[in-house]
């Protein structure tokens, strides 16, 4: 499903942000990518998405190489790439079920589709009871689980998790876990981009270790390693 190939990516500046990485995602897998501030994690997370481009090596998504894709097709890989990130960015005067239901809207699905899909997808997070209210009344827990809904009701084929618990407390970060975990069962490739110890260690997936633009280690069922 993810491939990178020998990816090197080096800033104007001459920061070296990805050192040749090479590592293969496959389909329905679960995977943890950690490593301390400086490590790569958010070029990573820019280059799965196509917002840079590496200075070296090749990335493939569902076998299309990003090197020889158009400008034109992008869009399309970006639907495939459900996103959740740290700090919800969840539109602060629409309801939990505008919310939702924008990321339908922006690729034109039928309002029939949006009336079905939303609601279910929801009730999945736990939320169907919270669709009328805005993202200021709900706990930091439950702005996730929107975000996470959002993420998720196109039904893509990955979910990219950038820090998803990372403004969470403990118990809410397990929700999430959990929430995550489920999503996988369901057959999306789930990419957790991550510092939080516990939470690694007690899942136990695959683990990508970065340190300092290289990997350090990739263990079927991991933790999290102490770089130093």
């Amino acid at each position: 499903m993810v491939v990178l190939d020998h990816v090197t990516m080096q800033y104007p500046t001459g920061i070296k942000a990805l050192d040749n990485v090479t590592f293969r995602i496959n389909k329905g897998d679960f995977v943890f990518v950690v490593g301390s501030s400086g490590s790569g994690k958010t070029t990573l997370i820019k280059l799965l998405l196509k917002e840079i481009k590496p200075t070296a090596g090749e990335i493939s998504v569902d076998s299309k190489l990003y090197s020889t894709m158009k400008r034109r097709e992008v869009p399309m890989l970006r639907r495939k790439i459900g996103v959740v990130f740290q700090n919800f960015r969840l539109l602060k005067d629409r309801t939990v079920f505008e919310n939702v239901a924008f990321a339908q809207q922006v690729i034109e699905k039928p309002l029939r589709e949006i009336r079905r899909q939303v609601p279910a997808t929801l009730t999945m997070v736990g939320l169907a009871d919270k669709y009328k209210q805005f993202p200021k009344e709900l706990s930091g827990g439950e702005q996730q689980r929107v975000a996470l809904a959002r993420a998720i009701v196109n039904e893509p084929d990955i979910i990219l998790a950038d820090e998803p618990t990372g403004n969470l407390d403990p118990k809410n970060s397990l929700e999430i876990m959990r929430l995550l975990e489920e999503i996988n069962r369901r057959g999306t490739t789930v990419i957790v981009v991550t510092h939080n110890k516990e939470i690694v260690n007690l899942m136990q997936k695959r683990v990508i270790t970065l340190k300092k633009g290289k990997i350090v280690s990739d263990e079927e069922k991991g933790g999290y390693r102490d770089e130093d």
